[in-house]
């Protein structure tokens, strides 16, 4: 009967968490709802703006903005990783510390060596990983994903413009998961500075481009700038640098949310698939233990009999 009992005891346990499990994904389905809205409201006009930097930059002197070229004698390098400040996420947070790393080791493998390799980690997970290994940390933001604010993003851009403006690092690399639908994420590796002479362009962004209409003529559109080229130029790289920040923040939040939805979702089939086991299980020993009654009863009458 001791084993029955254990039996019981786990079937509830089990059942205790398959009701967080649920609840969990009840939660991060709101969520992601709510960071597909903001995500899909921030896409075109982050896309637009890359797209006249780009027009832009083509018109004018590449030396025409500090922005467009790494500073003379900068030798380091900044690498921004977005994680989650959660886990129960499935494979969200490894598979963008994996990017990180494999980034770092291809490229910036001799930077490491130099100790002039520094990352900036906006997200708990990321920030635990890559600080527990000592590389060179740069600011903290963990916990931004509680209340994701396009003020952080701001200031994620503002130190990021200040160690290149000061010559502390020639370029800076962006990496995080981009948002393609609830199961899907795509690993991000995007430059942010120097700003890139043609747009780039993610898996997600280049669809989009495909899908979207081209003008009658079936060439590109040719801007006039008013009052100048130089002056809008000067008016836009601020606000790019902010808005691809801002949406590399709301895709990574959104992919999350998905992420965390699709595992709690995989937990809780998982829990119910062991519920269903466990209780065979206990219906199996509970059968053992009636036989077993029935034989011992069974055994005590024929040894009566026997005896009278």
């Amino acid at each position: 009967m001791a084993n029955l009992r254990d039996i019981r005891n786990r079937i509830e346990s089990v059942e205790n968490t398959k009701q967080v499990t649920r609840a969990m994904k009840m939660v991060a389905a709101a969520k992601l709802r709510r960071a597909q809205d903001r995500i899909f409201d921030t896409r075109p006009y982050a896309y637009k703006v890359g797209e006249l930097i780009s027009h832009l930059k083509r018109e004018l002197d590449p030396t025409v903005h500090p922005f467009f070229e790494p500073p003379e004698d900068a030798e380091g390098v900044l690498v921004i990783v977005v994680t989650a400040d959660r886990g129960l996420c499935g494979a969200f947070n490894s598979n963008i510390i994996d990017t990180a790393e494999t980034l770092i080791a291809r490229e910036y493998e001799e930077h490491q060596r130099r100790d002039d390799l520094f990352l900036l980690c906006v997200g708990e997970e990321g920030h635990r990983h890559f600080q527990n290994r000592n590389y060179r940390m740069v600011s903290d933001y963990r916990g931004v994903f509680d209340d994701l604010q396009f003020s952080t993003a701001k200031q994620i851009v503002q130190d990021a413009v200040e160690g290149f403006e000061r010559g502390i690092w020639s370029e800076v690399k962006l990496v995080y998961n981009e948002f393609k639908n609830t199961i899907v994420q795509n690993q991000i590796v995007e430059p942010l500075l120097p700003i890139p002479k043609e747009q780039f362009e993610t898996p997600v962004m280049e669809e989009e481009a495909n899908l979207a209409d081209l003008p009658e003529n079936g060439q590109a559109i040719n801007y006039i700038f008013e009052p100048n080229a130089r002056g809008l130029l000067d008016e836009l790289v601020p606000r790019f640098l902010y808005y691809q920040m801002w949406r590399a923040l709301l895709e990574s939040n959104a992919a999350e949310q998905g992420a965390r939805m699709v595992a709690m979702d995989n937990a809780t089939e998982n829990a119910e698939e062991l519920i269903d086991d466990l209780t065979l299980e206990y219906n199996r020993a509970r059968q053992s233990a009636i036989t077993m009654e029935i034989l011992d009863i069974t055994t005590g009458a024929e040894a009566l009999e026997e005896s009278e």
